[in-house]
């Protein structure tokens, strides 16, 4: 294979850069960086959330891969910070050229402030307070006939719906045993959770 020319190198990862950015916009601030050229590392910067300028000089992570082709090709998902104190979520990629030595970075920095919002007031909104109150909103034992069903469907290895008539019929014995069968809509409950028509239900009954 012959060695892709390092201008030719850099276009490409700037197409790359401008796809990632348009796919992550307005969250990603995506960078691409020359490392061949430290003093003016910043080639190009796609949906700038971080104030830099094109032509700007490289960061420390980049120094550190100029210094040693040894640093790691993929730094990702570690906390960083914008110039306004914004929290970001960075990710670095190295690019090496044939000889190994690296040659360009492409940075993704995520900002954060809208996702911790978000986290924040969904923390909020599931939040329930505790009380002596108990209120269900389904038929009393309904839950225990589909916690029963699923741990019958376990000890056959497989799901409920993916039962057979044999099991099936096996498993409504099972259920009237424990007595789940006198439990309000159980007919209706155990169709539900098997995927089968209340019909089939009272026929594995009727059989059993």
């Amino acid at each position: 294979m012959s060695e892709v020319p390092e201008n030719l190198l850099l276009s490409q990862l700037n197409v790359i850069a401008e796809g990632l950015s348009a796919t992550f916009s307005p969250f990603c601030e995506v960078v691409v960086h020359d490392l061949q050229n430290p003093d003016h590392a910043i080639l190009a910067i796609h949906n700038n959330l971080s104030g830099r300028e094109v032509g700007q000089s490289a960061t420390e992570l980049g120094l550190a891969r100029i210094a040693s082709a040894e640093f790691p090709s993929v730094i990702a998902n570690y906390g960083n910070q914008f110039a306004d104190g914004r929290p970001a979520k960075s990710t670095s990629i190295g690019i090496k050229n044939a000889q190994g030595d690296y040659v360009a970075a492409l940075c993704l920095n995520v900002d954060m402030t809208l996702f911790r919002g978000m986290q924040s007031a969904l923390a909020q909104f599931t939040q329930t307070a505790a009380g002596a109150v108990t209120e269900h909103l389904e038929p009393s034992g309904a839950e225990a006939i589909r916690n029963r069903i699923d741990r019958f469907a376990a000890r056959h290895a497989t799901t409920p719906r993916a039962l057979k008539t044999p099991e099936r019929k096996q498993l409504i014995q099972e259920l009237r045993e424990q007595g789940l069968l006198e439990v309000k809509k159980a007919m209706e409950t155990v169709a539900q959770h098997l995927g089968v028509s209340r019909a089939s239900v009272y026929l594995y009954a009727k059989e059993d």
